[in-house]
Parts: C-alpha cells; structure tokens; sequence
C-alpha cells in the first residue's frame, strides 16, 4: 500500500507591527492655563506721592517711571487703579511686594 503524506512547509510569516496613533488634545493657550488677575493699588492718605510711585518702581518690575506716576495720580484721584494684569501666582506677589510697602493692594480676578 501506497501511502500518500502531505508534507507541510513551514512558511516564515510577517508580523507587521500595528502602529496606533496618540492623539494629544489641542494645547491651550497661555491665558487659559494661567488666566490674569490684576493688581489694584488702592488710595491711602499715609503714604506720599512721592513714596508711592517709589514703591511701585521698586515692586513692580515691568512698570516704568511715567507708568508708575500715572497709576499713583489715578489711584489718588479715584480711589483705586489697577498696577498690571498678569497671571495669579505673579500678582499675588506684587501685591505682597506692595504690602509690604505700606500700601493697600488687592487682586481682582478676570
């Protein structure tokens, strides 16, 4: 008797690798991240002009010698100003720098 057998061959087979991709999501801008606070300086009847406007040059860094005036002559005449927006943590510290000067400032959100 004849017997027949299929010979089988291993063929090697080609793995290809699945490639997934990762989607990131869009990244947010910078004001969405770190949204602004703004620094108000509020009026007092303690302190100089003089003395303010110092102070502000010396806590504020981004505040020049005209701008600082400015913000002195307007707190003076309304009550308030607002000193620079920036994001929370930034102005929490110059509030705090200008507290420690003896002046009134708080942040206002937005």
């Amino acid at each position: 008797m004849i017997s027949f057998r299929r010979r089988i061959t291993m063929q090697p087979t080609l793995v290809t690798p699945t490639v997934t991709r990762v989607t990131r999501p869009e990244p947010k801008s910078l004001r969405e991240l770190l949204p602004p606070a703004t620094v108000v300086l509020h009026n007092d009847d303690v302190n100089t002009m003089e003395y303010v406007v110092f102070a502000l040059l010396d806590c504020v860094t981004e505040v020049d010698y005209e701008r600082a005036l400015e913000i002195m002559l307007l707190a003076h005449q309304f009550g308030q100003s607002d000193v620079i927006s920036c994001p929370f943590e930034r102005a929490e510290l110059y509030r705090n720098r200008l507290e420690s000067h003896n002046l009134s400032a708080t942040i206002r959100r937005g």
